[in-house]
């Protein structure tokens, strides 16, 4: 079985993409990030032609994520608490989670944080804090749950996942809060199960438009796959598609994949 995350910055703009990446990698489930539109302008019909269900919020043309699936959709999830925290009045489409082929994927869209003087920021640590509850409360109650927490984290968890950490200083995504609450959701057991077959430093998801960071290697590795320990023990291999950020029309980030014995 093989597992794929990638912030895909518009489904609309990029579903040809997509679907190319789907049927070269013959990937069996994908987690999607920044579809950008509403769930009734989502393009579901080029996926359902391919065999494939699809579970979507969003609500405008900002964040949105889908879960899409060959090998069965059951038990869909538009949020991981009941007490998801909200930006505002609105609960923005950051996450879902169905059951797939007997795992249970999540498409997470961590909030971005802004500044670490921004309510953003509090608002991210807020959403970071709920999700760490919620995976320690299903492993609580099932040890051998087989659960992928999969998407864009808007979190470099070491100093290798950003090309130079000196030029974080003082910003987001590198920040000691959001690390701790990037660790925090590792140690109630969800491993980063790609890290191990992929090792940096230079190894990235994401690299920014401007100032041409992809052609000097300037990324930052902000896209996970973290896996409950039943299903880390199927993990047979992790890597990061590089070459999907190339060409005319790529995302800003490259699909994360994960394939299961």
């Amino acid at each position: 079985m093989r597992i794929a995350t990638w912030n895909v910055n518009s489904i609309r703009s990029r579903i040809d993409r997509v679907v190319a990446f789907l049927e070269r990698h013959d990937v069996d489930v994908l987690a999607i990030q920044e579809t950008k539109c509403r769930e009734d302008q989502f393009p579901g019909l080029a996926l359902s032609a391919l065999g494939y269900e699809y579970a979507h919020v969003g609500l405008n043309q900002w964040n949105g994520v889908a879960v899409i699936s060959r090998v069965g959709l059951e038990d869909v999830q538009r949020q991981f608490a009941d007490d998801q925290p909200q930006f505002g009045d609105v609960l923005e489409p950051r996450a879902v989670g169905a059951t797939c082929g007997g795992v249970q994927v999540w498409s997470l869209y961590v909030p971005n944080g802004r500044d670490l003087d921004h309510d953003h920021y509090a608002y991210k640590l807020d959403w970071l804090a709920r999700l760490r509850a919620a995976g320690d409360a299903w492993l609580a109650a099932d040890p051998q749950a087989q659960i992928a927490l999969t998407g864009d984290w808007n979190i470099a968890p070491e100093d290798d996942d950003v090309w130079d950490i000196a030029a974080f200083a003082g910003k987001t995504h590198v920040s000691e809060p959001e690390r701790a609450a990037f660790r925090a959701v590792v140690e109630t057991g969800f491993a980063d199960v790609v890290r191990p077959h992929a090792p940096g430093p230079g190894v990235y998801t994401f690299w920014d438009y401007q100032q041409l960071r992809f052609p000097k290697k300037e990324g930052m590795r902000i896209d996970f796959a973290l896996c409950s320990p039943a299903l880390a023990a199927r993990v047979t291999q992790g890597w990061i598609d590089r070459d999907e950020r190339k060409g005319k029309g790529a995302s800003d980030h490259a699909p994360v994949v994960i394939d299961l014995d």
